[in-house]
């Protein structure tokens, strides 16, 4: 049976640079800075995907998150872990464009981002462990519903940043 937990990561520092591998359960334990990738992923009528994490995610457990994507492995690149993740969460290939990088931090999560943006209308494969329910919204009607309800701290953050 597949155990996030045991993935092996790629630890970084606040510079980004590549310092030691370890397995995500001890990054999470100890709260290590690692990479993740980011993929917004956009209909032609520019909504965007809105999707729910299952109750059983290491982080963030059933909240809304704008974005598809992941922790990047170790002997991963971003782009590498982008397009993993969009077939993975999504079950679909997009080319992806990049947005922009940045660091994100708060108690629980210390992560380098690299921030993509893809067009795909569907239909998904939602992965049953990590996605629960998900749907296209506008901008404005995803900050209104994080007005009311719980999403990723960095997913709004990098919404924030693109919706400027």
């Amino acid at each position: 049976m597949y155990n996030p937990g045991e993935e092996i990561i790629q630890i970084v520092d606040r510079n980004n640079l590549e310092t030691e591998i370890l397995p995500r359960r001890i990054m999470r334990q100890q709260g290590l800075i690692h990479r993740a990738a980011y993929i917004l992923v956009f209909n032609e009528q520019g909504e965007l995907f809105l999707q729910k994490r299952t109750a059983t995610k290491d982080l963030y457990p059933s909240c809304w998150d704008v974005a598809a994507g992941g922790v990047v492995l170790a002997g991963e690149s971003y782009e590498e872990s982008a397009a993993r993740e969009l077939v993975e969460e999504l079950g679909v290939t997009a080319a992806f464009s990049h947005l922009f990088d940045q660091y994100f931090e708060e108690a629980d999560n210390r992560v380098w981002g690299r921030i993509f943006s893809c067009i795909h209308n569907g239909p998904f494969q939602l992965q049953k462990e990590e996605v629960e329910a998900g749907s296209f919204m506008n901008i404005k009607d995803i900050f209104e519903l994080s007005k009311k309800e719980e999403f990723t701290p960095d997913g709004i953050d990098i919404l924030r940043k693109v919706s400027q």
